[in-house]
Parts: C-alpha cells; sequence; structure tokens
C-alpha cells in the first residue's frame, strides 16, 4: 500500500473523478488502481467560492511506484499479556472514555479488571439528566458529570484532538467506536464526531465486549477513601463498607470528582494546582455561522453545520477564546452539586438544532485562587453558586444579551436568538458572575470577535452563565511509568488528573495507563 497526501478535489467531484485523480496522483493508469481507502477527508474553505476537499488516500497498485510514501500500520500491538487471572486485580475507577479504554486495554490483556462508577449504567443516568433538564431535580451522583460514559456523553462527541500520536493509539478509539457502533466516516473525517444518543448505544456495546473478556462493572460503587502504605497503594474503600484489596488503581475520575480530590490531598497523594478558564456560553443562529464558513456553499451535506475557532489576547494581559463549540447543538446544565448552575454544551449527531454555541472563556492562573491545591475547586464553586443566585434559583441559569452585556447593563427581553438551556434562563446582568477581570476581558473581546465572525457581536445573541468545568483546576501528577510520583500503583489518568482535554485524548491516556498498569504486573510480552 501507498499514501497519497494533499490531493484536492472539488467539493461536488464524482466517484470516477476520485478514481481519475488518484491514478494520476500516483502517475499510473486507471487499471493499475486495485484498490483504495481514504484515510483522511478534509476541506478548504478559504475560498467560499471554491470549496475544495482534501484527501489522504491509501492504494494498491498492479505497479511499483516510487510516488507518495508506504503506508503506515497503524493497527495496534499490545505491549504485554498477563500470564494468569491476578490474584489481586487492577480497580479501574471512573468509566468515562479514559476509564472505558484502560478497562479494555486491561481486559484484552487478559488482567481482568474492576470497574468501579460512583454513578449509573448510561440509561438510567440518562434519565437522571433529563430529571434536572426538565424539572430541575438534581441527583449529585447521576448527572452530566457522573456515570457511565462520563461528561463526554452529553457534549458534542468531538474525536478530534492536537495530540502528538506516534503509535497511532487515537485509531485504535475510534476502531473500537466504530466496531461499537459509530458511523465508519469517524475513521477518515478530519473532524469527526457522534452526538450524545450515538455514544449512549456505543457505551453499551463496549460495557458488554469488557464483560466478555473478563472485566467487572460495578455501578453505584463510590470510593471513598485509598489505603495507602509505605508509599504503596493497597486497596480502596467503598460507600458501602466494602474494601478491595489491590495493587494498581487507575484513577479516572473525571474533572469534577471533588470530593475525591479532597480524599486523595487528605492522604498525601501529589498533587498541583493548574491553569483552567471560566466564562459564558454564547449562542447564535448555526445559519449564522454556516454563512460566515462556508458562503454559497453554506448547507452542503459534506460540509455540515459550521463550527469556529476564536481567540483575543486583552489589554489586561488575560487570553479569551472560544471553547468547545457545538454547532447546531444546545446549552445543557452540567451541575454536580445542589444549588450550583454550571454549563456546558452539546450536540446530537445531525447537529440539527437552530444555534450554534461555544464556551467563551477566560484564562485563570493558580496565582488567581491562592490558598492550595484545592483552592482552584472552591473558586469553581463561588462562581457557579453566584449563577445560581443570579438566575433566580431552581437552577435556572443567568443569562444576558451581548449588546447589553457589552454596554454593561442588565437584560430584560429576548431578541430573535432564543436560549436552548434547560431548565430554562433568567435574563439578568452577568457581572456578578465571574470576576471583574474576565467580565472585562469578554466584553473587549466579543466586538473583536464580531470583526472575524460578521454579527457574531450582534446584540441580542445569548450569553448564559457560568462555564466552569473546562478543565481540571489541578494535576495529580506522575511519572515517566505513569504512577502517581509518591504513591507506587496509583495511575492518575485521563482529564480529572489533568493529563487528557476531550474523548479522544482522554481515551488515548487510557491505553497508555492500561499499558503501563499491564508492564508492571507481567513485564513485556
Amino acid at each position: 500500500m501507498r499514501r497519497l497526501t494533499e490531493l484536492r478535489l472539488p467539493l461536488n467531484h464524482t466517484e470516477a473523478e476520485l478514481r481519475a485523480a488518484i491514478a494520476a496522483g500516483f502517475g499510473v493508469p486507471e487499471s493499475a488502481l486495485l484498490s483504495y481507502n481514504v484515510f483522511r477527508r478534509a476541506w478548504d474553505a478559504r475560498r467560499k467560492s471554491d470549496i475544495k476537499l482534501v484527501y489522504t488516500i491509501d492504494a494498491e497498485l498492479a505497479l511499483d511506484v516510487t510516488t507518495g510514501e508506504p503506508s503506515p500500520d497503524v493497527s495496534y500491538k499490545f505491549v504485554t499479556r498477563a500470564k494468569r487471572k491476578p490474584v489481586r486485580r487492577p480497580v479501574v475507577i471512573g468509566t468515562g472514555p479514559c476509564g472505558i479504554f484502560a478497562a479494555l486495554i486491561l481486559a484484552e490483556m487478559g488482567f481482568c479488571p474492576i470497574i468501579l462508577e460512583r454513578g449509573k449504567l448510561v440509561r438510567e443516568r440518562t434519565k437522571d439528566t433529563w430529571g434536572l433538564w426538565r424539572r430541575g431535580e438534581l441527583n449529585p451522583e447521576s448527572n452530566v458529570q457522573f456515570g457511565e460514559g462520563g461528561a463526554g456523553t452529553f457534549s458534542d462527541g468531538k474525536l478530534y484532538s492536537q495530540i502528538k500520536d506516534p503509535r497511532h493509539l487515537g485509531r485504535k478509539v475510534l476502531t473500537e467506536f466504530v466496531a461499537a457502533g459509530a458511523p465508519e466516516e469517524i475513521l477518515y473525517v478530519a473532524k469527526p464526531h457522534i452526538g450524545t444518543f450515538r455514544l449512549v448505544s456505543m457505551v453499551e456495546s463496549i460495557r458488554a465486549k469488557i464483560e466478555a473478556l473478563g472485566g467487572e462493572y460495578r455501578f453505584g460503587e463510590k470510593v471513598v477513601d485509598f489505603d495507602i502504605a509505605d508509599g504503596q497503594m493497597r486497596g480502596v474503600m467503598l460507600a458501602s463498607g466494602e474494601y478491595i484489596e489491590t495493587e494498581h488503581v487507575v484513577l479516572a475520575i473525571g474533572h469534577s470528582a471533588r470530593d475525591t480530590f479532597a480524599k486523595l490531598h487528605e492522604r498525601g497523594v501529589f498533587m498541583e494546582a493548574k491553569p483552567f478558564s471560566v466564562g459564558f456560553r454564547i449562542e447564535h443562529p448555526q445559519s449564522m455561522i454556516d454563512r460566515h464558513r462556508f458562503g454559497p456553499f453554506a448547507g452542503h451535506p459534506i460540509l455540515g453545520a459550521a463550527d469556529y475557532k476564536l481567540v483575543h489576547h486583552a489589554k489586561n494581559g488575560r487570553a479569551v477564546y472560544s471553547f468547545c463549540m457545538c454547532p447546531g447543538g444546545t446549552v445543557v446544565a452540567a451541575t454536580s452539586e445542589p444549588e450550583r448552575v454550571v454549563t456546558n454544551g452539546m450536540s446530537q449527531y445531525s447537529r440539527a438544532e437552530r444555534n450554534a454555541n461555544a464556551g467563551i472563556v477566560v484564562g485563570i492562573n493558580p496565582e488567581d485562587y491562592p490558598g492550595g491545591v484545592l483552592a482552584g475547586v472552591e473558586f469553581q464553586r463561588r462562581w457557579e453558586s453566584a449563577a445560581f443566585v443570579a438566575g433566580g434559583g431552581a437552577y435556572k441559569a443567568p443569562g444576558q444579551l451581548v449588546g447589553d452585556f457589552i454596554a454593561g447593563r442588565a437584560s430584560h427581553d429576548f431578541g430573535d436568538v432564543l436560549p436552548s438551556y434547560k431548565p430554562g434562563v433568567h435574563l439578568t446582568d452577568l457581572a456578578p458572575t465571574l470576576p471583574d477581570y474576565a467580565i472585562a476581558a469578554i466584553r473587549e473581546a466579543l466586538p473583536a470577535f464580531g470583526r472575524q465572525i460578521q454579527g457574531f457581536d450582534r446584540p441580542d445573541a445569548v450569553l448564559t452563565g457560568v462555564e466552569t468545568r473546562t478543565s481540571s483546576p489541578l494535576r495529580i501528577t506522575r511519572g515517566k511509568d505513569f504512577c502517581s510520583l509518591n504513591v507506587r500503583g496509583l495511575y492518575p489518568a485521563g482529564e480529572g488528573a489533568g493529563y487528557a482535554g476531550g474523548i479522544l485524548s482522554a481515551g488515548v491516556d487510557g491505553i497508555k495507563v492500561a499499558e503501563a498498569v499491564g508492564l508492571n504486573i507481567s513485564g513485556p510480552v
């Protein structure tokens, strides 16, 4: 197989034109093109009147050619195998994408992991999540943050990342998702996504595979303490009173397991404060974003709903940027604690909702929240509580029109843009819901973004507060062996430990950590 890159064709090309272009790219007649596979398909919309599709192609040829390069082997290779079923089985805490892939790799290597999840199975969890969105009823152990599938289940389901991946571990993640029911296109489109509804059934399918391989899922099992002796992990204590003896714990707890952070800190596990971001969700008509990005090709089925990525460096030294942009999606209630309001974005696979939404967030540094390694958690809580009060209670979110926000006056009536957040938005003044420096930076950034995307600062666009769970406020630091710096057998992983930022990167990190656990138990193959 040979690889051909940067093959450019018109947006509306035919299959025959693609085949002819591949043959021409390799410098062979079409008859010599035995088969081909689209490894990647992106688009170039810099000229809106002439959008191009850009392909990477792997092809089998009947002739020897020197054009292109050999196609790389992207198949997954196991680094070790269990010699026998461990007496003290490895434990994976958390069933977000990091925990799922750590458990899958451990199961595939024969280590029969025990998977502990404080929340519920994904379909039961979905009912609880809708309970908050529709009725304002919060279950602190079963919500957008906690439960099977993790926070990524209620998101846009983005499956792309900028991490370095020389071993093509991301391909393993995508391949498992396709086997679990994801559309095959995620293997080759430049910015793959799945959407919430598809993620639910996929999570169930992967769970069934892990169980068939000897893994054991246990839901509603909250880890409340860690048994650490002489710098070695010995076991975990559950809320039920049960003790599980283990020398290998994968800590894939997510960025909102604040009580677990506190317990780890109490037990002396090394961790450090890290930067994160806070801000608001902004909503515009998706059609406006499509016209800006695609011009006359807006609405084309290959292009789908358009996204954007924006950055502004404010005069006060703060960076303001768009975060977790959800084309054709909704703003959702994402709190996990009583009497606090947190927003996030979500899209279905179709991305067919009326509004586009994204976080408009401001970078926060540990210097902004002095007081120790857990001070970032309290910083988040402070503004989440302020948002609950500003929203009028009942988990309604405070909102403000962009024109009023920039002018510094409260909003009273919606314009053409109607918010999608449930249980509802209470119009007010958002200034009391974030630090003054964040408010000033966002006020400056919105008109600047309007100069990049016409209409971005339109007066009736809606801001909804607050977005505080952009990433973990701390890092549970680990060494090159993926172990905690001061606790052998404890493997901090994924977003909660500060080592990932999205579904794909979290899944890749879960694979790496599982490999480290397997090598520690059995050594290399």
